[in-house]
């Protein structure tokens, strides 16, 4: 099962590169805006994805990037990342309907999926993150192994170093 779950996962990090790539690159730029002026970036996850920030918190993250406040303490100097497993939560949907309304440029991270509401409606830049169900098949046709927040952080990791790049960029 090992083998199947990293092959599977090296897969899903392959097809968000080739295929989310331009979205990427938008979304960093978009980021990039607020640290090199006077704005936050604020990121915010559902779910399971709450994890996001842990990672943020304690781990390699952008400059002056903080949690999600209430949505209106969030200035047109800022930008905001938003994290969901699916693109039809109705949390993040409605978080991210707020945004536009104020003109928060936002970026929204999620598995693009059908639905009569969708995250893409309401960013500025989504980056599909592809998983929408678990990867491994079980000898007794069930599927299991939904690793959301390991593709979830892949991105978040091509976002990061995207931005880092575009920051050393500016300051030659």
């Amino acid at each position: 099962m090992l083998k199947i779950f990293t092959t599977q996962l090296t897969g899903f990090f392959q097809r968000i590169q080739e295929k989310e790539n331009s979205q990427i690159e938008d979304a960093a730029r978009l980021l990039a805006q607020a640290a090199i002026g006077e704005g936050a970036i604020y990121v915010k996850g559902w779910g399971i994805l709450e994890g996001i920030y842990a990672q943020v918190e304690k781990g390699e993250s952008f400059p002056a990037c903080k949690p999600l406040p209430d949505v209106d303490n969030v200035t047109a100097a800022d930008r905001v990342l938003l994290f969901t497993p699916f693109s039809t939560d109705l949390d993040a949907i409605d978080t991210a309907q707020q945004l536009a309304e104020k003109g928060i440029p936002t970026v929204g991270v999620s598995a693009a999926v059908n639905g009569e509401k969708s995250l893409q409606q309401f960013v500025d830049i989504h980056v599909d993150s592809k998983l929408t169900k678990p990867i491994i098949p079980t000898e007794h046709n069930e599927r299991i192994g939904f690793p959301v927040l390991m593709t979830s952080l892949y991105v978040y990791y091509c976002l990061f170093l995207t931005v880092k790049e575009i920051l050393e960029e500016h300051e030659e």
